[in-house]
């Protein structure tokens, strides 16, 4: 279809009556209310989300980025400023000297404790350690050992921000980009880089990006080291992630289909070179796969391709929160199946394994709206849950 002018809700009005389509019929297709079609379309709201998009253009046979006119407003969840403030605050304060010259040696211990807590959700620890962290390895000289520190130093400030949905992760992953010494750094940063712009609905700015650098840094079957087949196949899963939501079916597939490559190529899950900070391996290519079918609105196959990672632990290393996101389409496949219960239960397992983590997520947030509309009275422990998540009243 060609580009339409206007506001969202011009260019859903138009599509709609391009495929025969009222408000209630359309509404019904794409799962929503007809309130939502209504509103949108009138102009009485405009801060659409993406995944109100995405159904959208699914149920029209439009791309998402055809109904987007520009990019959902950012949510911001209900985290204590003091965890990310002061990291902000760093990444905007000029270079300064530390009490003392800090060392490499120094400056990469800070860096391995700082990743651990990472790896295990302590966002409020480590948002005390990491504007000391980024102090630090700004003072070192300008060797390439120190460049490469800052790199990696920057690489843990974004999936820190990102964590937290704070915007600055953007500009933190643009900083890392440019302290990359070679292709491989960049393919790790553009990974990092693309999950900002993902929730910022810049789903075709994150489909050239990443198609570019995979393009650039595409292994050797015959001689390829994990960490290539790990920046190669983040950057498929990130094509991937982009494609879906835009509802480009065969790109994502294609996309699906690279990663799965990469991840025979390493034969196990990994935590790998340059950045050590996310996993990569058949059952994160796996958990992909569900997340697309939770996309598309498959719940049958969520839970079936679950059944295959289900006893999956991540390393002590990382890896929770891939495994925790993926819980939350589990969560979300066992609500469309409409049983409450097991949905509550996946909630409660992934509130008790990463507290930190999921009061970040919207989405687990939104699982838990949709149960209480659908409930008439609510248990003592679905009343706390969605205390704990802040959802709305």
């Amino acid at each position: 279809m060609p580009e339409a002018p206007g506001t969202i809700g011009q260019r859903l009005q138009i599509a709609r009556k391009r495929r025969g389509l009222s408000q209630s019929e359309l509404a019904k297709a794409a799962d929503l209310s007809v309130s939502t079609v209504r509103k949108l379309e009138q102009g009485e709201r405009t801060d659409v989300r993406l995944e109100t998009a995405h159904q959208l253009a699914r149920a029209l046979g439009v791309t998402t980025t055809h109904l987007l006119t520009e990019a959902p407003t950012p949510w911001q969840p209900a985290i204590p400023e003091d965890i990310w403030r002061p990291t902000v605050a760093a990444l905007a304060a000029p270079p300064a000297q530390p009490p003392e010259p800090p060392t490499t040696a120094g400056v990469s211990g800070a860096l391995a404790g700082g990743r651990a807590l990472f790896a295990t959700e302590r966002y409020d620890s480590l948002g005390g350690m990491l504007p000391a962290l980024i102090r630090d390895a700004g003072a070192l000289d300008d060797s390439p050992p120190a460049r490469r520190l800052r790199y990696q130093v920057m690489q843990l400030v974004t999936s820190f921000l990102a964590q937290l949905r704070h915007e600055v992760a953007a500009d933190a992953a643009q900083r890392a980009l440019e302290l990359a010494t070679d292709e491989l750094d960049g393919g790790a940063a553009v990974v990092a880089e693309c999950a900002p712009m993902l929730r910022r609905g810049r789903l075709a700015d994150v489909a050239e990006l990443a198609t570019r650098w995979a393009d650039d840094i595409e292994p050797r079957i015959s001689r390829a080291r994990p960490e290539e087949w790990a920046v190669w196949g983040g950057l498929q899963l990130r094509i991937g992630a982009a494609s879906v939501r835009d509802n480009r079916k065969q790109e994502a597939a294609d996309a699906l289909r690279m990663a799965h490559i990469a991840a025979v190529g390493l034969g196990r899950e990994v935590i790998s070179a340059p950045d050590y900070l996310r996993h990569f391996g058949p059952v994160t290519v796996t958990h992909q796969r569900a997340e697309h079918a939770a996309i598309q609105r498959r719940p049958d196959r969520v839970l079936r391709l679950h059944s295959a990672v289900r006893e999956w632990v991540p390393a002590q290393g990382g890896g929770k929160s891939g495994r925790c996101r993926h819980l939350l389409d589990v969560a979300d496949a066992h609500l469309r199946l409409r049983d409450e219960a097991r949905c509550v239960r996946v909630l409660q397992q992934v509130r008790a394994e990463a507290p930190q983590w999921i009061v970040a997520q919207r989405y687990a947030q939104d699982i838990m709206g949709r149960v209480i509309e659908r409930r008439r009275t609510l248990t003592p422990e679905m009343r706390d849950l969605a205390d704990a998540l802040g959802v709305p009243l």
